[in-house]
């Protein structure tokens, strides 16, 4: 498990690599456009969020717990992701299509959101939607054959294991400070909002993911894999003794 100063320190350095080609052509096919374009309008809009209630809550749980430098990491994490926005939205550009505003998704998820005060609410939140992005992202790569937007997805998946990976340390660490009884309760809930969100996120973009060859069952599948390689590992720590220890140090 790495510290946040170590996060910290991973995100300003990955910041920095550049994997894309911008020399390349952008270009989508009548067939592509219509199979991807409204999701990927829509997705390029949910990158770009400023995270403000996201930070706030990483306030708020560093304040408890001491740890000043899961906010710096928190803070890069979302300039990660708005990263990846700004990339979408270059290629939306350069291919001549608009950069949406407004999606009902996006609007529906960033609502939520705003409800969402807690570090573990937020945790669950992440991994969820970046356990779908990754199938999203690698759809979205087979349903086209423009090497360019092909290299924006391959950039963006190299950056979505290790998201997982942070918002996961996190949420163990949060797991493991509760009660045997409200790490049942909390499974329970973790393991319905995944699969919830699951099925809207699939209704949302069905027409994309089925042109990245993944139908309903392929995707409904993969996405219990994360679950079972992610939040699902929880499981196997409910009857485990509630541990205590500075949070702030590696484990």
């Amino acid at each position: 498990m790495k510290t946040s100063q170590q996060w910290f320190d991973y995100f300003k350095t990955n910041l920095e690599v550049k994997r894309i080609n911008w020399n390349q052509p952008a270009s989508l096919n009548n067939e592509e456009l219509a199979n991807v374009l409204r999701s990927l309008q829509a997705w390029q809009l949910g990158e770009t969020s400023e995270g403000r209630n996201l930070i706030n809550a990483s306030k708020r749980y560093a304040l408890k717990i001491d740890d000043p430098f899961y906010v710096q990491a928190v803070e890069l994490f979302i300039k990660e992701e708005q990263k990846h926005g700004n990339n979408l939205g270059r290629f939306l550009d350069m291919i001549g299509q608009p950069r949406i505003e407004k999606d009902l998704g996006d609007s529906l998820f960033r609502k939520v959101r705003h409800l969402n005060t807690s570090m573990e609410s937020w945790t669950l939140a992440v991994i969820t939607v970046e356990s779908a992005a990754q199938i999203f992202y690698q759809s979205l790569k087979d349903a086209t054959a423009n090497e360019l937007l092909k290299q924006i997805c391959t950039d963006i998946l190299i950056d979505e294991a290790p998201h997982i990976q942070f918002q996961m340390e996190r949420f163990k660490t949060i797991f493991q400070h509760k009660s045997v009884l409200a790490r049942m309760a909390s499974f329970q809930f973790y393991k319905f909002f995944y699969f919830s969100t699951t099925l809207v996120v699939w209704m949302a973009h069905k027409k994309l993911f089925k042109a990245g060859n993944n139908d309903f069952r392929k995707y409904w599948r993969k996405m219990g894999m994360k679950f079972e390689k992610t939040i699902g590992r929880l499981k196997h720590e409910i009857k485990e003794p509630v541990v205590k220890f500075n949070l702030s140090k590696p484990i």
